[in-house]
């Protein structure tokens, strides 16, 4: 069963977003989307929890993972303005574009992730939750960032350095927990 893809913004958006979108969904396995019956695309996410709040959120949410209610299936919302961000600068609003795509998968590689872990995977603890999806969305948008640009100019001139620039980025998360631990 394919999941349906609701476009409900008024944001104009890159071309063949709904392909894009049924690509990155296609990318996972189908056991991992059973129970998921739509991906809803909307402006701005109005999530109900947030309305009452006395602190305004900074930010816009880019995405809401709604699960299974009474009869209704589990569905995914992600909001097209806090990806495509229209109210910001030219500057802002091109890089934003330029990234879409990357962004989009990765949503909704998190919001899967989420899914997943929350009603398919039973012996996941509540406090590994978070790290359990951030591993899951890595992992997938690693594999489908790589599918994607599988015979790029770029990918073949930067394969060979993949080991040091990933090793160097451990280093500096390291380096950054070690400075988080001593304040």
């Amino acid at each position: 069963m394919a999941l349906k893809i609701e476009n409900q913004s008024s944001i104009e958006l890159p071309k063949e977003t709904e392909e894009a979108i049924a690509k990155i969904i296609k990318s996972l396995p189908s056991e991992h989307l059973r129970g998921l019956e739509k991906v809803r695309l909307v402006d701005f996410i109005k999530h109900p929890q947030t309305k009452n709040m006395s602190v305004p959120l900074k930010g816009d949410l880019p995405g809401l993972y709604h699960p299974r209610a009474g009869n209704k299936p589990a569905w995914l919302e992600v909001s097209t303005g806090a990806l495509l961000k229209p109210t910001e600068s030219f500057a802002n609003r091109f890089m934003a574009k330029s990234a879409f795509k990357a962004n989009l998968a990765g949503l909704i590689f998190s919001l899967v992730g989420q899914h997943y872990y929350l009603t398919l995977r039973h012996s996941v603890k509540k406090t590994n939750l978070e790290s359990q999806i951030r591993q899951y969305a890595e992992k997938h948008l690693r594999a489908w960032s790589e599918k994607q640009s599988a015979n790029s100019f770029r990918a073949k001139l930067f394969k060979p350095l993949r080991p040091y620039v990933e090793r160097w980025a451990k280093w500096l998360n390291k380096k950054a927990a070690q400075a988080e631990k001593g304040k």
